[in-house]
């Protein structure tokens, strides 16, 4: 179960990646990219302590509305912050490997 679901937050991180290139064509989106890139890695995606103490979530949601974004891209950041609740709702923190 809690591999499934952390795989569903990994999942939701990636959709959101790979629109943020897309649109990285016409817009530079680097500093955006830098960020996801560390909230999707495995590692980050398994410690969501980290995730949440640093804001994570909020840093991203925050460039992406910065640098104004496609609507799509922010659909997808509604995305992952849904996964996201769901895992520290679904999973506490302390019990994650």
């Amino acid at each position: 179960m809690k591999k499934t679901i952390l795989s569903d937050l990994q999942g939701a991180w990636e959709l959101l990646r790979n629109e943020v290139i897309k649109e990285h064509a016409s817009k530079d989106c680097s500093r955006l990219l830098f960020h996801i890139n560390e909230a999707m890695s495995w590692e980050s995606v398994r410690n969501l302590n980290q995730m949440k103490n640093t804001n994570t979530f909020v840093l991203v949601q925050s460039i992406a509305q910065q640098i104004n974004v496609s609507d799509e891209i922010m659909e997808l950041v509604g995305d992952v912050r849904d996964v996201l609740y769901e895992v520290i709702n679904e999973i506490p923190p302390a019990t994650i490997p």
